[in-house]
């Protein structure tokens, strides 16, 4: 098994489904994820930080037939275009998977044969409503007036020959892990909410194959059916690693520290996952950090209501640090938020060319004409870790947006541009003081927005001057 001596941080984001381009709820997610691997690897941490694309299933077979393409050529441009945006907006991740990749197929497969081999895998069939868009069977509970709550669409009937994974004799063990927050979940109401599923329901042993979808990875065992999709996936957590399948040489980073994701995928994560998992005898991932969707307006995101935000449309307005910001301060990391163009126009000005950007260039502007020396101390991060631990981002921006206040009172009340009305003396000690101010809020925002602290740190070094952020009319 694997050794917990010199284990790296290990974090994932969800490994995004490629049945569409990449949108500002995948962007959230990932941005989220980088900070809190930047900002580790800030405190000397060792951080593994892993991204991906999810590539087969029915609906993924579905949409490259209504586009005329095979699903090859597909998932090949949709998973390139995820790839683009993540250099776009700087996400420094270690590995990009896709569950393309042959050595995922392989390791996928030696695990599915282990399983079988121990019949924690066997033949049933499996009848039900079942919804393409989610690829899962539901529960009339899970209907709203008959309809998929996240697809607005009729379920059908379904009777098909599957291989079923054991959970039942697993859902006592999985409720002492998620109790004993062996596998926490945070925030605390959706570990509330799956205690609650965990405990009203018998966790029903799982389908883990499609006989009618020849877009998957074969079982070993019974190449006439593939594997359903959650399974595939879910191992990729692992074979990003490098793993091989062999339950006995689990990498040293497993297991991950903290896996994010959204709301609409905790229930499968927390049982589907975790029981995957025991089976193999392999340790559960430590933590799943749950947050909600991006709303507009106070309502979901949707063409037909014409509040769609565009990731490309951010990028191209508010630059990528700009974007970054906007994302991470939007509100609470774990609760549903909302954002506007409007209002993100409105903070871009007030909080980055106003205050971060203005506070720069005219701190340098002012050391230029009056020829300030500055022997810069070694900075002290002022950012709580227990706070970024606890991905209480937007509370951590807040603390650093008072700092840069904080400054730009100071340089209004001493008035250093009138040189005159002050000595020398006091002159280079006012200008020291802001100068080290603005190089402990560069290091501050490195996790955050990395290109804009480059830029300050390089600025106080060489004395130039460029704004950082053009206002917006």
């Amino acid at each position: 098994m694997n050794n917990t001596e010199n284990k790296p941080f290990f974090i994932t984001t969800p490994i995004y489904y490629v049945n569409g381009l990449p949108h500002i709820g995948h962007a959230y997610t990932t941005v989220a994820a980088d900070c809190l691997a930047r900002f580790k690897k800030l405190q000397g941490e060792e951080v593994f930080f892993s991204v991906g694309t999810d590539e087969h299933g029915q609906k993924i077979a579905k949409k490259a037939e209504e586009e005329g393409k095979d699903p090859e050529t597909f998932v090949n441009e949709i998973s390139s275009a995820f790839e683009i945006l993540w250099q776009k907006l700087n996400i420094g991740y270690s590995k990009f998977i896709r569950t393309t990749d042959p050595e995922h197929k392989k390791s996928v497969q030696i695990v599915l044969q282990d399983l079988y081999d121990r019949e924690l895998i066997y033949k049933g069939f499996y009848e039900g409503l079942y919804c393409v868009g989610c690829e899962q069977f539901k529960t009339e509970d899970d209907l709203v007036d008959g309809k998929c709550p996240d697809h607005n669409t009729v379920p059908e009937m379904m009777k098909e020959d599957t291989y079923l994974m054991k959970m039942t004799v697993l859902q006592k063990e999985l409720t002492e892990k998620i109790e004993k927050k062996e596998l926490s979940i945070v925030p605390e109401k959706y570990k509330n909410e799956i205690l609650s599923f965990l405990k009203g329901e018998t966790l029903e042993d799982v389908s883990i194959s499609r006989k009618k979808v020849k877009w998957g990875i074969p079982l070993p065992f019974d190449p006439t059916h593939t594997t359903y999709v959650w399974v595939d996936a879910f191992l990729n957590y692992l074979t990003v690693l490098g793993w091989d399948g062999d339950k006995m040489n689990v990498p040293k980073e497993w297991p991950a520290d903290v896996q994010f994701i959204g709301k609409d995928i905790l229930r499968v994560h927390a049982t589907i996952w975790p029981a995957i998992l025991m089976h193999l005898g392999i340790p559960t991932q430590r933590m799943l950090f749950t947050h909600g969707h991006i709303l507009s307006g106070g309502k979901k995101m949707s063409k037909t209501l014409g509040n769609v935000i565009s990731i490309d449309e951010m990028l191209e307005k508010f630059g990528v640090d700009g974007t970054r910001y906007l994302l991470m301060s939007a509100g609470t990391f774990g609760e549903d938020v909302d954002l506007t163009m409007e209002r993100m126009i409105e903070k871009y000005n007030s909080d980055l060319a106003n205050g971060l950007g203005n506070l720069v260039s005219r701190v340098l502007k002012v050391c230029q004409n009056l020829s300030i020396r500055f022997n810069p101390e070694e900075p002290s991060v002022f950012v709580d870790p227990a706070m970024m631990s606890e991905m209480r981002l937007a509370e951590v921006l807040k603390v650093i947006w008072n700092q840069i206040d904080k400054s730009n009172k100071y340089i209004d009340q001493e008035k250093p541009w009138k040189p005159e009305e002050s000595t020398p003396e006091r002159l280079q000690d006012v200008m020291t003081e802001l100068l080290q101010d603005i190089l402990v809020i560069a290091v501050a925002l490195k996790p955050f927005l990395p290109e804009t602290s480059r830029k300050i740190e390089e600025a106080l070094k060489n004395g130039s001057v460029e704004p950082l952020f053009q206002r917006i009319k």
